[in-house]
């Protein structure tokens, strides 16, 4: 067992989203296998009340750092890393431009390896622990990313994108082939350590009806396996969906009508939905990966917290690099809280410090299935039984954050300083507890 002694943030498993955060001012985090061996939070809590009930561990002491749960991107292309950054009039024309020209490039597996590296670290030294992830439409890219993620000990899912229609060549699919090779990227990584496969369908207007029904039909048998896909980012591409797909209610219903929503399916964006609609991803089970740098950047919309809640829907936060602008997780969180500000509503709504810091880590990892529902240890929380995975955050690590925290008045306020001023700065150390 190891034992580490700083400030620790946890989440409440019995308390609403705004309200759930507990920050022990000098705490104790102890870690250790559970009878599977799997490294989880043996014991948490102040340290004067710990200290005597591990009188063998010497902790390691972090004076001045926060330790919190490792982070969960809910939604992120690997293979879009390289066009960060690049303008683009909106979603379609990125896509276009800059997106599948990159894509076409990971048919060679030396490029998926060195991509996958890269792509690995950085979100590893963001202090993302666990990842919903991409790859493009190549096999070659989806075990590329697994190898190095297994490497790293790091908790993640991706899968094969499926676009066998209205995508250029080099990364358009063929039909059959598309859903063999899926299935067989299943058999080979699906539950190997701490990795899971995503059917990926890339978005309905990628797929024909034939091979959104071949993904629904693997989705029935491996119900253990995760789905993810896009849906209603962009008005032409909610326009072009309906065009397509006539025969379905609406975009989103696209997917229900193939067998694709369920517990464990991940929707990015779901910006333009109607009521009907944000029911059926409550009755399916279905979360939503909100990604408000990307939405922002691309002018896609603003998504709408106020009627996610009334409808009752899981969501959380994804990055969404490469359209997102950053991996850190802070970026993301601050865009979010502007996004509430703007949304849909005339007033707007002002998510609170502890509600956004748990839609990256606990809330996501719910939204995901992960949250120890199953019995499994949950994600994304440093409760006794989670997983431990967590990072260590140095709130004086530039003057101004130093100078910010130092005067914050409350845990609101020392959250929302790190959020607002925050990058990758802040992360001293990512610690991934299956490398021990």
């Amino acid at each position: 067992m190891r034992a580490y002694r700083a400030a620790v943030l946890r989440f409440a498993d019995n308390r609403e989203p705004h309200d759930s955060a507990i920050l022990e001012r000098d705490g104790l985090l102890v870690v250790g296998p559970n009878a599977a061996g799997v490294q989880v939070v043996q014991a948490v809590g102040p340290y004067r009340d710990l200290k005597d009930a591990f009188p063998h561990l010497v902790p390691e002491h972090l004076p001045g750092r926060i330790i919190a749960p490792g982070f969960v991107d809910l939604h992120v292309h690997y293979p879009q890393t390289d066009v960060m950054g690049s303008p683009a009039e909106g979603l379609l024309p990125w896509l276009e431009n800059y997106t599948f020209p990159e894509e076409k490039r990971f048919s060679a597996p030396e490029y998926c390896a060195q991509a996958a590296t890269f792509f690995i670290a950085e979100l590893l030294r963001n202090g993302v622990t666990t990842a919903l992830t991409f790859a493009t439409s190549h096999p070659e890219s989806v075990n590329a990313l697994f190898g190095q993620a297994q490497a790293a000990s790091m908790r993640l899912i991706t899968g094969k994108c499926l676009q066998d229609r209205h995508s250029p060549d080099g990364v358009r699919d063929a039909t059959e082939q598309s859903l063999m090779d899926t299935e067989a990227l299943i058999q080979k990584w699906h539950g190997r350590g701490r990795l899971g496969y995503a059917i990926t369908p890339r978005f309905a207007p990628s797929c024909s009806p034939a091979q959104l029904r071949g993904a629904g039909e693997l989705a029935a048998r491996y119900p253990d396996v995760w789905i993810q896909s896009h849906v209603a980012e962009n008005k032409d591409e909610v326009r072009w969906a309906r065009e397509l797909f006539p025969q379905s209610r609406s975009y989103l219903a696209t997917y229900a009508d193939f067998g694709l929503m369920r517990e464990r399916a991940i929707y990015a964006h779901c910006i333009h939905l109607d009521d009907a609609d944000r029911a059926l991803m409550r009755d399916t089970g279905a979360a939503a990966a909100v990604c408000p740098g990307s939405n922002l950047f691309l002018g896609s919309g603003f998504f709408d917290y106020v009627a996610a809640d009334r409808a009752g829907f899981k969501y959380g936060l994804g990055s969404d690099v490469g359209a997102g602008t950053s991996f850190s997780p802070f970026h993301t969180m601050r865009a979010a809280y502007c996004v509430g500000r703007e949304g849909q509503t005339k007033a707007g709504v002002s998510l609170s410090p502890q509600q956004l810091w748990w839609q990256h880590t606990a809330g996501a990892a719910r939204s995901l299935g992960l949250d120890g529902a199953l019995g499994r240890p949950a994600v994304g929380n440093l409760q006794p039984g989670c997983e431990a995975d967590f990072v260590v955050l140095n709130p004086q690590a530039t003057p101004l954050l130093a100078r910010r925290t130092a005067r914050a008045a409350s845990l609101d306020e020392l959250l929302f300083a790190m959020i607002v001023l925050g990058d990758d700065r802040l992360v001293e150390k990512t610690v991934i507890s299956q490398a021990f």
